[in-house]
């Protein structure tokens, strides 16, 4: 398979370049030049599959023989000892739940293959590689954790001061090794520039082979696409409706969906739920995509102005506005809103969902409200255990949340970051020193 940059079709370039380089030369993001179709054969069989199965079905295609299908299903075999159970809560309402991996959260999923795609790819090579990520939450510490004493690779992760949990927090700044946290003065939106600043500057370019393991890489990016299929594959009736309702920051997640559904998922709608960062239901009503200053809310993880993710998003749906309205649905939701919907879930479900998943749980009623649509299967994508937000969701259900061990362990260690401004002058003397 080869991959275009979304500023410019007629950049090719193959699988390695793509995932090793992160972010096209002229600043676009890569995406498959075409993407394949699952077959309806393999569609009518997939509730036979593991996840394991589909994942491997799925990235056979998207690589196209770029890897050996024994290499390639080895890799999967190893990283992937974990999968993303689908709970029905009621007749229409789904939840899937893609917190079961090392760090509890969605990004488990495409951060490991990444991790073990990369590390395939320079399994020859002689010089280190350096991975730039910008994080908001849950990315640092998935990241951190799959990347985790491999040779050959330094991590450097950003997240903003004082804008994420104190456990995400922890998560993220106590691993050392490989492992280097920069604890940024400044918000997501402002990691994420000093990443794409550090792509572009040539010195570094010369000095240091960079890549990144946000989503913005395509390798971090097509993984997220399985469980969409297995969630599918789970559903008890499959001839109604399917609306995933996913929670909505820098966008990755949901342009997965959208890879899946131009693979052949029958998907009837994706709903982008989003928090007070509204640039994309904004973008929906009006034609204009108009990036601002991002919003610090309880939803963390999607408190993201600029989502990098939008250009992929309109590419892989025509750069139209009229089929993106056609094929999403949008809606933003507050603070107050959100904790009333983590208590209304609970009382009518006995069910305790996380921030991020309530967001998602919210937009979903709106669809289903303004559609009237009656008989339909929903999927709300929950992306974090609860517990990593305990004290929000502990308010909101008025009950104590059992903190797995994998929680309490990170809490116990010594936190190991190092503060830094958002001028890039900072950032690039640090990335300097690294060499």
């Amino acid at each position: 398979m080869r991959f275009y940059s979304t500023k410019n079709r007629n950049i090719s370039v193959t699988l390695r370049e793509a995932v090793l380089k992160g972010i096209a030369a002229d600043g676009g993001l890569y995406m498959p030049e075409q993407i394949p179709s699952i077959g309806k054969d393999k569609l009518n069989r997939i509730s036979s599959l593991s996840f394991n199965e589909i994942a491997f079905e799925i990235s056979r295609l998207i690589l196209d023989s770029d890897i050996p299908e024994k290499d390639l299903k080895d890799l999967i075999d190893k990283i992937y000892s974990f999968s993303s159970p689908l709970i029905k809560i009621d007749e229409n309402l789904n939840v899937l739940e893609l917190f079961h991996g090392p760090t509890l959260a969605f990004k488990d999923f495409g951060a490991r293959f990444a991790a073990a795609l990369i590390s395939y790819l320079i399994r020859d090579e002689e010089t280190d590689i350096t991975i730039l990520v910008a994080t908001s939450g849950d990315t640092g510490s998935a990241v951190a954790s799959a990347f985790y004493k491999m040779p050959k690779i330094k991590i450097v992760l950003l997240y903003p001061s004082g804008k994420i949990s104190e456990i995400q927090e922890r998560q993220i700044t106590t691993y050392g090794e490989n492992v280097t946290a920069l604890e940024v003065e400044g918000n997501f939106d402002d990691c994420q520039l000093l990443v794409k600043a550090g792509f572009a500057d040539e010195e570094l370019k010369q000095k240091m082979i960079l890549t990144s393991a946000n989503s913005i890489n395509i390798a971090r990016l097509f993984p997220q696409a399985f469980y969409y299929f297995f969630g599918y594959a789970q559903l008890e009736d499959k001839s109604k409706p399917i609306i995933f309702s996913v929670p909505s920051g820098n966008f990755g997640n949901l342009t997965a969906g959208i890879m899946a559904f131009k693979m052949g998922l029958p998907i009837y709608k994706f709903i982008a739920a989003t928090n007070a960062n509204d640039v994309f239901p904004y973008y929906l009503k009006t034609g204009n995509f108009i990036p601002k200053p991002s919003v610090k809310t309880i939803s963390n993880a999607m408190d993201v102005g600029n989502p990098s993710n939008f250009v992929r998003i309109t590419s892989l749906l025509g750069n139209s506005h009229e089929l993106v309205s056609r094929v999403i649905f949008s809606e933003s939701f507050s603070d107050q809103l959100t904790i009333n919907a983590i208590k209304e879930i609970k009382e009518k479900f006995n069910y305790i969902m996380d921030p991020h998943g309530a967001v998602g749980y919210l937009a979903l009623k709106s669809f289903i409200a303004e559609t009237e649509l009656e008989n339909y299967n929903g999927i709300i994508l929950e992306t974090a255990h609860p517990a990593k937000f305990v004290t929000i969701v502990e308010r909101a259900v008025n009950q104590k949340i059992e903190m797995p061990e994998l929680l309490t362990s990170c809490l116990e260690k010594k936190k190991l970051s190092q503060k830094i401004s958002n001028r890039f002058s900072d950032f690039k003397e640090f990335l300097l020193s690294l060499n």
